[in-house]
């Protein structure tokens, strides 16, 4: 049975010191005045800015919200326990016990977002998935891993939004873009960015013989209005052509899906999974924004790396094994964090993933 007496007293410590770095009191002046701006009748007049006032009131709400909870549940953990103790009910501090090791995991869970204070780490993110070196089992691991990122989405709750597929002729995808949309979706999301490596039987080898693939994820911030990305309509090439789906055929007979090209810096998007060719064009103007907008902050960065005499850091290559032959594994290859279910893994479980490396990036910051 859990050491009641030292446990609660131990989350009470780590909850208060979370609940001193996320201020909710703070939150909730803003969510008050945020409430002020849902309720004036000519919000919607501006779309784009009645969209960013609803959706940081939902996050606000969402996360002082669990803060509370999380402190009643501790609350009500204590007396729970002390009237088990004094009645001799096993039962009753076996449900105690339970509910220890839920709070315990809830709130490892948040302290993690504390460590969350880059620039961006707050926004929705932006991220491609390209296949790389192995044929066809590199096109098919990357649309695993799209799968993965979108489940993950999926089991939390948090919407998603394809931007573009580009499938391989065999099977699986050259590439996708897309969009999580969640309080700290960037700065959570962006330890994921690097070279994944898949090690398995390939299934499109006729000798079944082991092959080793490998797909690179890129995890960029949503631009917001005050990020002032202006993109000069001279400055762009826009194409446009028919949408393809697997296997090259074109799945509409107009030509909607649209390419852009930042002539300046030479960065490509392209978007062909909206109806109509501006709805495409909208979109693949948010992820060139987003592309740009990481440009010139790894500009400045590495102006400072060079002021500190700074080479920078590699955290952003090969980061992540999944090994499906000789054994079962998935392994961190930065943090060691690893699990032997690579089904629950390609399923979205990968919360155990994001809060190791969130801790080593952090940890690695401060080195």
């Amino acid at each position: 049975m859990a050491d009641f007496s030292s446990a609660i007293p131990e989350l009470d410590r780590a909850l208060t010191q979370i609940e001193a770095v996320l201020d909710p009191e703070a939150k909730a002046a803003e969510i008050a005045d945020l409430q002020q701006q849902v309720a004036a009748p000519d919000l919607w007049d501006d779309v784009d800015n009645a969209q960013r006032v609803t959706s940081r009131l939902s996050a606000l709400t969402g996360e002082v919200e669990r803060l509370s909870a999380l402190r009643s549940r501790l609350d009500d953990l204590g007396v729970l326990v002390e009237l088990a103790e004094e009645e001799g009910d096993q039962a009753t501090l076996g449900e105690a016990e339970s509910e220890l090791g839920a709070l315990r995991k809830a709130i490892e869970g948040l302290e993690v977002r504390t460590l969350l204070s880059g620039e961006y780490d707050e926004r929705d993110a932006m991220l491609t998935i390209r296949s790389e070196a192995g044929g066809v089992d590199a096109a098919d691991f990357a649309a695993m891993l799209l799968r993965m990122y979108l489940r993950w989405a999926e089991r939390h709750g948090y919407p998603a939004e394809v931007y573009d597929t580009s499938y391989a002729e065999e099977a699986g995808i050259k590439s996708a873009t897309f969009s999580i949309k969640a309080p700290f979706a960037y700065g959570t999301l962006s330890v994921e960015q690097g070279t994944h490596r898949l090690v398995r039987i390939s299934p499109f080898d006729n000798q079944g013989r082991r092959q080793t693939s490998f797909a690179g994820v890129e995890v960029l911030p949503v631009t917001e209005e005050t990020d002032h990305v202006d993109i000069p309509e001279a400055d762009l090439r826009v194409d446009v052509f028919r949408s393809s789906g697997p296997g090259g055929q074109s799945v509409n007979t107009t030509d909607s899906a649209v390419r852009l090209t930042h002539i300046p810096t030479g960065v490509v998007v392209s978007c062909q999974n909206e109806k109509s060719q501006l709805q495409n064009k909208a979109a693949a103007m948010r992820v060139l924004q987003s592309k740009l907008l990481e440009l010139a902050r790894q500009e400045r960065e590495a102006e400072l790396d060079a002021l500190k005499g700074d080479g920078g850091n590699s955290w952003g290559s090969q980061m992540r094994s999944y090994v499906l032959h000789p054994y079962q594994m998935v392994k961190d290859l930065r943090t060691d964090f690893e699990v032997g279910n690579p089904d629950s893994v390609f399923d979205g479980d990968i919360d155990g993933f994001l809060d190791a490396g969130i801790r080593w990036r952090r940890s690695a910051d401060a080195n």
